[in-house]
C-alpha cells in the first residue's frame, strides 16, 4: 500500500509544473514591488505579472515589459549568471552597462596606495574614452544633462521611476537633435522632468516653478523646452500650461473684448493653439507666446478687429515676456495652418471644430 502511494506521488510531481515553469507562462502570484510604497498614499505597492500598483488606491506605479524566458542559469549553462549581469539603467551614458570604476578604493572596499591610484586614474581616463564613444562631445553633455535630471528629481523627492522616465524623454531630445541654439542642454533637463512629472499625475503646488527652482535655466526656457520634446518627440503627455489661452485673456482690458465675442475669441484660440501644436508652431517657444499669438490670429480671423497686436503682447508679458515681432510671426504662422487644415479662414469651422472636441 506504502509503495502504491510512493509512485502516485511520483507520478503526480513529474505532471506538476516546477516554479520557474509555472513563471515562464505568465502565471505569477503578487509580489512586493521594488517601491514598496505608494507616493500618493503611501499604501503598499505589490507587482502581478509586469504591473506595479498600490493595493489602497490602485494608482500604477509602472507598468513594464518583463521578460520571463529561461536565464542561463536556469539552462545550467552559467551559474550565477542572473548576478553577473547589470541592469539597464537611463540615466547612465552607457545605459549602466560598462563597469563602474571607483575613485579612492578597489573593489574591496580598501584604500589606494598612491601608485595604484595613479593607475586607476589611467584606466578611468581610457575608460571614459570607451564609455562616451565616438561623439564623446556631445555623450558628454548628453550625460550632464542626466545628472541634472537627477539633481531635479532629488531635490523635489521624486519617485525613482519618474526620474528614469525623465531621462528617457532627455534621450529622445537628444536622439532628435534637439539641442542647440537656444535651447541648451539644461532646459531639455528641466522640461524632461517637467513632462514626466505631469505624465505621471503627481500633484504639487506650482510645478513649473518647482522645477525651474533647481534647473540650470529659466522658467520660460524650461517651458519651452517641455513643449519642444512634446511637440517633436511625440511624447504622451500632457501639455504644460493648459489655460495659456485664458491666462493671456484674463490680462487684457475687461473692455478689449465684449462679452459675447470674448467667449469665441477664446474659444478659437484654443483650437489654433492646439493646431499649433500638431504642426508645430514655434515648438522651442513658451506656450504662453504662442497662446498670445493664438489669441491674436482668432481675432484676426473674426470679423472686426478688437485688438492689437501690442495690446496681446503686453498682456501677454505679465506671464512671460514676449514681444509684438513674435506675436505677429506665430499669429501669421497659425493663420496659414488653418487655411491649409480647412482650405478656407472662415472661423466658423474652427469654432465648430473647437465646440465638438469640448464636448
Amino acid at each position: 500500500m506504502s509503495s502504491t502511494n510512493a509512485s502516485e506521488k511520483t507520478v503526480l510531481d513529474a505532471q506538476s509544473p516546477t516554479t520557474n515553469e509555472r513563471e515562464h507562462k505568465g502565471e505569477v502570484k503578487h509580489e512586493p514591488s521594488e517601491r514598496s510604497t505608494c507616493p500618493e498614499c503611501e499604501g503598499q505597492v505589490i507587482t502581478e505579472d509586469e504591473t506595479s500598483f498600490c493595493t489602497a488606491c490602485g494608482l500604477v506605479v509602472a507598468d513594464e515589459w518583463v521578460d520571463r524566458s529561461p536565464t542561463l542559469n536556469d539552462l545550467g549553462m552559467v551559474g550565477e549568471a542572473d548576478k553577473s549581469i547589470e541592469t539597464v539603467d537611463p540615466l547612465q551614458a552607457d545605459k549602466g552597462l560598462a563597469t563602474k570604476m571607483g575613485q579612492h578604493t578597489d573593489g574591496h572596499g580598501n584604500p589606494l596606495s598612491n601608485e595604484r591610484w595613479d593607475r586607476v586614474q589611467t584606466l578611468r581616463k581610457w575608460h571614459k574614452r570607451f564609455r562616451f564613444g565616438g561623439q564623446r562631445k556631445r555623450t558628454k553633455r548628453c550625460n550632464e544633462g542626466l545628472r541634472d535630471i537627477e539633481m531635479i528629481g532629488a531635490n523635489l523627492g521624486l519617485p525613482e521611476y519618474v526620474v528614469k522616465t525623465a531621462a528617457r524623454y532627455l534621450r529622445k531630445a537628444a536622439d532628435a537633435h534637439l539641442p542647440g541654439g537656444r535651447m541648451a542642454w539644461e532646459s531639455l533637463a528641466g522640461g524632461a522632468v517637467l513632462l514626466a512629472v505631469r505624465a505621471a499625475d503627481i500633484e504639487r503646488a506650482d510645478i513649473d516653478s518647482a522645477v525651474a527652482t533647481y534647473t540650470k535655466a529659466p522658467r520660460e526656457r524650461v517651458c519651452a523646452a517641455a513643449r519642444k520634446i512634446r511637440c517633436q518627440c511625440e511624447v504622451d503627455a500632457p501639455v504644460v500650461r493648459p489655460n495659456a489661452v485664458l491666462a493671456v485673456l484674463d490680462a487684457l482690458d475687461e473692455e478689449a473684448i465684449p462679452g459675447a465675442r470674448a467667449v469665441r475669441t477664446w474659444r478659437l484660440a484654443c483650437y489654433l493653439l492646439e493646431l499649433g501644436d500638431q504642426v508645430p508652431i514655434g515648438p522651442g517657444t513658451s506656450r504662453c507666446t504662442v497662446a498670445a499669438a493664438a489669441l491674436y490670429g482668432a481675432d484676426r480671423l473674426l470679423p472686426g478687429k478688437q485688438v492689437t497686436q501690442g495690446q496681446v503682447a503686453e498682456a501677454a508679458a505679465t506671464v512671460v515676456p514676449t514681444s509684438k515681432c513674435r506675436v505677429a510671426q506665430y499669429s501669421r504662422e497659425l493663420v496659414d495652418a488653418y487655411k491649409d487644415e480647412h482650405g478656407t479662414d472662415d472661423p466658423a469651422v474652427g469654432l465648430a471644430q473647437a465646440t465638438g472636441s469640448q464636448h
